[in-house]
This record gives structure tokens, sequence and C-alpha cells, in this order.
């Protein structure tokens, strides 16, 4: 079960973080790291990963099969050289050369199959063991609350993802060959000690300093290679922060104090990097010298005993042969011990990903709804993110079925914190929520999100095409049903613009588009749905006044009979909501119509007179606390007449001439440009800020302007979208005395 969005889908906004993480006091997740992981061996991953191996046991059979004929032909190769040598060569019996060579020969082509089978097999294995190992990471983090991701930078959630599972690729063949270095000096021990024990425990002699060499270095190996793992873990993280962020950060200018920052988190890794590398290579001379002394004893004693002739030549040879056998597995075991340890401490930080249970859970014989009413309880209602900081307390709301509820109130005030419980993607601490009463702790998570579908404030869009986003959350709608949802939001005219159309590919996030286009989108996401309960999280903050405007007109019909739950601070558009809830200090403060919180005149009447800039509902324009008559230049007057533009658009700079005229709040007029004079009509103006919308032909087709400003005096300033052909801005001056006709 998915709890990364219900119906329309997408994230972005506070309501994926339910209100911005507000009361997390500070992380505590993933970025707290064990200082002292990383060990050689860790039982309980290594049962946990065998859990994974367990289906391929065959292939496995097959490999360590392998692996043991090839450990029997390191062993045997020097047994046949000292044949070889002792009985053939020094006792002059050339004869038994014609078939001892061949057998020799034959050792080797076997030792080179099995080596082939071996590691062949031992890769499908480990790609399998990586393939389900991924699956399940990401099929568990569908699964996780979303308080997991507000105690959790998504930069460390994707290190363990990608960089950890990938570490993990080398676990099994690690583990495997060093199996077989073990078996291969287990043999070759035997067989030296067979051969001579004197000699033999001349030989390993040198193995107690090897193990006490290894037991100092891996101690500071361990902490070591923690540090790298931690270290990329943050580099990680300010990337995907500051990629992602990227327009942020050039906005405000902090692409040098980014890069200093990023540089020092960049500069922990080089040194932690560093620090493992100087390790590892004190370790591999190390054993090279004990190596070179091994085979420096067996040489000085060895050859004592042939000069004795204690011992034959070609045995003193096989024991040569022997030392460079013994200490290969060695030096194998040495070069493989870092990275035992890393994939020890990647598997311990996987499964503990994998060990988080999701603080909302599916109560076992939850109930499935089928068709709603829409009618939503909230009953004495409390939520917090931690028990010393309350977000929400007695939280009580009704929202009759069919009924527009409105929520507003300070930036802060937990509004989007409801809309989250009501998705349940956190449950509530106290009281309890229902939707045609029931609880909805007890209802199926994938029947509740088929009656709710929310737009939020920033919306998402995922990679695909536009009528795959549409679709998102209702795969099976049809072409009818996806061009209907987008026409009821106004969202089908530049959708038809684009060269595409609805099979027009979106980039990361639908960076393609713009804003407001992102939102028309999730808009018609949400609605594709048919969700009896609508949940708008400030869903026309990015949206023109115009476009808005079409918005508002829509919902009148898309609302009717369905349930709604608005989020908005311009609270113009939720006058007519059937009730309006103001949320302050954790709590409901107000409850009413508009009328009658107007006339309580308490935070919402305040919030109100801030949100129409002065000017009251009956054209009195305040200043400070004394009313005062609006003068002839207000609303209407503000903008009627003849307006000089100039625009700055994507193919350069253009200018024209406007007429406007003003009834009540609606907007007309004429557009005069070099492509000639184009009327307009249904554009709106609400205080200072108005909007319209230009059709006409360019020189490229069919083209739609569409304008957002505000005036000020004899000027207006603004912005203009050209449909798919990108976004410029506009200034324009009242014109003294009108324009002659061109």
């Amino acid at each position: 079960m998915m709890h990364g969005g219900f119906g329309g889908g997408g994230g972005g906004g506070g309501w994926m973080r339910g209100g911005g993480g507000r009361g997390m006091g500070g992380r505590m997740g993933l970025d707290q790291e064990q200082e002292e992981g990383g060990e050689l061996y860790d039982h309980e991953v290594v049962v946990r990963l065998m859990a994974y191996m367990r289906p391929h046991w065959k292939r496995l059979s097959i490999t360590i099969a392998a692996m043991f004929m090839y450990t029997g032909t390191i062993v045997v190769m020097p047994l046949i050289v000292k044949l070889i040598i002792d009985d053939f060569i020094h006792g002059d019996n050339l004869s038994g050369l014609n078939w001892i060579v061949p057998i020799f020969i034959v050792v080797a082509l076997v030792q080179y199959g099995s080596q082939y089978v071996n590691q062949r097999t031992m890769a499908f294995v480990g790609q399998r063991v990586l393939y389900k190992l991924r699956m399940d990471m990401f099929t568990h983090l569908q699964r996780l609350s979303m308080s997991f991701y507000d105690r959790n930078e998504v930069g460390r959630v994707m290190s363990r993802v990608q960089n950890d599972v990938q570490q993990l690729q080398e676990f099994l063949s690690v583990v495997l060959v060093t199996l077989g270095d073990v078996l291969s000096i287990s043999g070759i021990v035997v067989a030296m000690l067979i051969l001579n024990f004197k000699l033999g425990l001349i030989t390993l002699s040198v193995i107690p300093l090897l193990f006490l060499m290894l037991m100092m270095w891996q101690g500071y190996a361990r902490r070591s290679f923690m540090r790298v793992r931690k270290a990329i873990a943050v580099v990680n993280s300010g990337l995907q922060e500051n990629i992602s962020g990227v327009r942020v950060v050039q906005s405000l200018n902090r692409e040098d104090a980014n890069v200093k920052s990023f540089g020092r988190a960049n500069a922990e890794h080089l040194g932690a990097n560093l620090q493992a590398t100087k390790f590892t290579a004190a370790l591999f001379p190390a054993v090279e010298v004990l190596s070179a002394l091994g085979l420096a004893m067996v040489i000085f004693f060895g050859g004592s005993m042939v000069l004795d002739e204690v011992i034959e030549v070609g045995l003193l040879v096989a024991f040569a042969l022997y030392i460079q056998r013994f200490f290969e597995p060695v030096m194998n075991l040495t070069m493989q011990f870092g990275s035992l340890q890393r994939a020890m401490a990647s598997g311990a930080r996987i499964f503990e990903i994998l060990d988080v249970e999701p603080d909302v859970v599916e109560m076992e014989g939850a109930v499935v709804l089928d068709r709603v009413d829409g009618e939503v309880r909230f009953e004495g209602v409390g939520f917090h993110y931690n028990a010393d900081e309350p977000v929400l307390h007695d939280v009580n709301i009704h929202a009759v079925a069919g009924t527009t509820v409105a929520l507003v109130g300070p930036t802060g005030a937990g509004k989007t914190t409801i809309v989250s419980l009501m998705m349940r993607l956190y449950d509530a601490t106290e009281g309890r929520i229902t939707v045609d009463g029931h609880d909805i702790r007890d209802v199926d998570l994938d029947s509740l999100a088929r009656q709710i579908s929310v737009v939020p404030q920033e919306p998402y869009l995922f990679s695909g095409t536009i009528s795959e986003n549409i679709r998102y959350n209702r795969t099976g709608a049809t072409d009818e049903e996806v061009e209907s949802a987008a026409r009821a939001v106004g969202a089908h005219d530049f959708i038809s613009g684009l060269a595409g159309g609805y099979d027009s590919p979106l980039q990361e996030r639908g960076s393609n588009l713009s804003v407001g286009q992102r939102q028309l989108i999730s808009f018609a996401r949400a609605l594709v749905a048919n969700p009896r309960v609508l949940l708008l999280d400030e869903a026309t903050a990015n949206i023109d006044t115009y476009t808005e405007m079409l918005i508002q007109r829509a919902l009148s019909e898309l609302l009717s009979d369905r349930t709604a739950v608005v989020i908005a601070h311009r609270l113009s558009t939720v006058r007519n909501a059937d009730m309006i809830l103001v949320v302050d200090d954790n709590r409901i403060a107000e409850r009413g119509s508009h009328d009658e919180l107007m006339a309580l005149d308490g935070l919402y009447a305040r919030l109100y007179s801030y949100a129409t800039d002065g000017v009251g509902e009956d054209g009195d324009v305040v200043f400070g606390d004394q009313p005062k008559v609006a003068d002839a230049t207000s609303n209407g007057n503000v903008a009627d007449g003849t307006w000089l533009v100039t625009m700055e658009s994507p193919r350069g700079t253009r200018e024209g001439t406007l007429e406007l005229a003003v009834q009540g709040a609606a907007l007309k007029g004429t557009w005069s440009g070099p492509q000639g004079a184009q009327e307009f009509s249904g554009g709106s103006i609400e205080g200072a800020a108005l909007s319209w919308r230009v059709e006409m032909e360019g020189p490229m087709g069919k083209m739609s302007l569409n304008f957002s400003g505000s005036v000020d005096g004899d000027a207006i300033t603004g912005s203009v979208e050209f449909g798919s052909r990108g976004s410029g801005s506009f200034t324009a001056k009242r014109a003294e005395s009108g324009v002659p006709a061109e």
C-alpha cells in the first residue's frame, strides 16, 4: 500500500510533510549512524542474506561443487610437480613423463573449467539476489508512513537504496571466494604437514604474525570504512537537495555558499577514502613481506635438509609452490577484508530500513468502502509529532456529505495537518476521524484512497506522458474521461496546443511546463479519479487569476454532490463555502459562514480585510483604522482605458496597445499588436489584481497569451505565459490621450 499520495497523487507542498514537519524537533533517523558499524562478520546479516539465496540452492550447490574441484586442483598440482622431479627426472625414468604430463594438463583444464562454472553461477545468483533485494527495498519504502520521511532526508535514503545495495553485490562473491580461499589454505596446510611435518611447522610459523597483524589492522579499518559510508551519504544528500532546489538556489544567489558547503562534505568524503586507502595500502605489502619470509625459511631449512639428504629436491620445490599458493589466498583474503566489512555494514544499513515498521498500518479485517456519501467527522482529534509539541488539539469538524468546508488561518496553524490526517498519511494521536461513520483506522487503505483525491499546493508530476499523469490514480480511465477532466479544469486548451497533445512527454517533475500548467494537470488527475471527497490544499495558489476563475466556475459543477475540504489563503475564493473553519493556535478558533464570521469581527474578519488588500466588500478602501470612500479610480476605473504595452517574450521584445473595459469584476478589451487586433472577454479584476487571456494567430499557429498583473496608478506590471512556448513579463503605461489608430 502506497502512503505517498491519495487520489490526486503527486507530492510537494506541506501536505507531504504534515505542514512542513512542524514540531519535528530535529531529525533522528538514518542520519544517526552507528559509529562502530562494519563488523567483519555479522551473523544476523549473513542469516538474512542467506534467506535471499535459498531459492537458488541448486545453482549454489553447483558453485560450491566447482569451488571444491578448483581447490583440489590447487592442492594436487604441486604434488604432481614433486612426482615428476623426484620419480621421473631425478630417477631417470623419462618414459613416465609420457603419462604424467597429460595428467598434469587434464588437472589444469579441470582447474580452468571449475573456476569458470564457479564464477558464472556465482554471478547469476548474486544478480538475482540484488534484484530481489532492490524490489523489497522499493516496495517497503512505498509502504512506510510519512513520519519516516519526516525524520530522514531523501538523499540518505537514496544512498542506502543505491550505494548500499550495490555494495552487497560483492557479498556473495566475497563469501564464496573467501570460503574457497579458506579451503585452499586448509588443503595446503594438510598437504605440507603430511609431506614433511617438521618443515611444515617451520614454514607455518609465520601464521601467528599474520593473524596478529590482521587483528590490529581490522580495528582501525572498521572505523575507517564506516566513515566512508557516512561521508558518501552526506554527499548524496547534499547533491539531491541542491539539484532538486536548483531554482531556489539560483534565485537566491546561493551558488557560492552551497559550493562551499558541498566542498566541506566532499572534503570529508575525500579524507575518509584516503584514510581507508592508507590502511589498505599498509596491509598488502605487509602480507607480501610475510610471504617472502615464509619462502626464505623454506629455502634455508629445506635446502639444508636436501643437502643432508633428509628430503628430496622435488619435495622442496613442492613446498616452495605451496608457500606461493598458501599466501595467494591469504592475499585474496586481505584484499577481500575491506569488501567484506563494507558488505556487512551495507547489509546492516539495508536491513535497518527493512525493519522499520510503518506507523500507519491496515488492521486485520479492515472494512472495504465500496461507495460512500462523503460525510466526514473529526471527533476530539489531537495530533503531535513529538509528545511535547502538539500540532492539533481537540479538533471537531463535521463536513456534511456534499458540502464544502474551508480551512483558513495563519501559516503553521495546522490546516495542512488536518488534511494529512484525513488522508491517513498520519494517524491521530487523540480522538478519531470517520467517513460515513467508519473510523478511518478500521478502513481498508486502498478503498479509502479511492474515495479521496487531493490537489496539493505544489504539484508533482511524474516522468511519462500528460495522459499517464492524469490517469495516475485511475489507470483504467478512458481517453474521453481524461479529456473531460482536463476540459473541466481548463487544461485542455494548453494540452491541445502541445505538439504531442495528451501524449506529450513530461520531463522530471513536469519541468517543461509552467507551474500553473502543472497544477492544472494535478487538478485533472484528482478529478478523473471521481472521488467522493476532494481535498484542495492551496490548489489555486500557483495559478493566475484568469485560470483560477475558470476553475472556480468548473468547481461549482464538479463539487456538486461531493464533499470538499478546501485550504485557502486567498479568502475571496472560499466566501461561498458552506462552512468556514478558522484554524489558529492548534485548534478551531472560529466556525461559520462568511457572513457569520464577518459579523463576529474576529480573526477571520481581520484576515479577510488583509486579503482584500484594503478594498472592502462595498468598495471602501481601508487606510489604517479609518474607512474612506473609494475614489473614481477604485476597482472599475483603475484599469479602464488605453495602455501602451512592452512585452518581454522568449523571442524578444514586443510592443502593443491594450484597450481595457471593466464591468464589475469582469474584464474585457482589445489587444493590438504586430499580428493585428484581437478582442477578448472573460478576464477578471479583483482590487488591483487583474488577468485576461488573448487567443491569436501567430507565425507558428494559434497561440494563447495569458496575462496576469497588478495596477499601480498609471502602470501595470505582471507576467505573461505563451503556452508551450514559455513565459515572459510585461509592463504597461496608461496612454495620456488615446493611441492613434495604426
